[in-house]
């Protein structure tokens, strides 16, 4: 058994670069990667928000990938677009009033693989948060806009990385 381990243990090791138990599948040619400050094209969507996308699709990056940050000849980039910031009634109720809003942010991505062009794409993605009608959108907008980042930024990763 221990003879086994021994001439296991180095073929793990050495194919633990370009694929997890996450799922994620990067080509090992693939090293550094940049992400370009987004631009901001929804009209009343938070002046900051933009810059954080940015950063918090940087960071998932940087913390679930064996990828460098590089803003100079990067193997892959990632571009991105807030196209809208709506809130919305949901579930009405009678009486002409609802119990749910819900804040929807869209963003428009371009994934440049400089390695392998086919591998580019460009794909818009969704995601929303509800609250409750009686409370207001400053009251609950950074817990928002925190849980509809973390899961936009999971599903670009997905995007990219993820070959299944």
């Amino acid at each position: 058994m221990q003879r086994l381990i021994i001439l296991l243990a180095p073929f793990l090791v050495l194919s633990s670069g370009c694929y997890s138990f996450r799922g994620i599948s990067i080509d090992p040619s693939v090293t550094t990667y940049y992400v370009e400050q987004f631009t901001n094209n929804a009209l009343n969507a938070q002046p900051a928000l933009a810059q954080r996308f940015a950063e918090d699709l940087k960071e998932k990056i940087r913390t679930e990938s064996r990828l460098v940050f590089n803003d100079t000849d990067p193997n892959i980039e990632f571009k991105g677009i807030i196209v809208s910031y709506n809130v919305t009634s949901e579930a009405p109720q009678p009486g002409e009033t609802t119990a749910i809003n819900r804040l929807t942010i869209t963003t428009a991505i371009e994934y440049i693989n400089n390695v392998n062009e086919e591998k580019g794409w460009k794909k818009n993605f969704s995601f929303f948060f509800d609250f409750p009608s009686s409370q207001d959108l400053a009251s609950v907008e950074d817990e928002a806009v925190t849980a509809i980042s973390n899961q936009m930024m999971e599903d670009i990763f997905n995007a990219a990385f993820t070959d299944w």
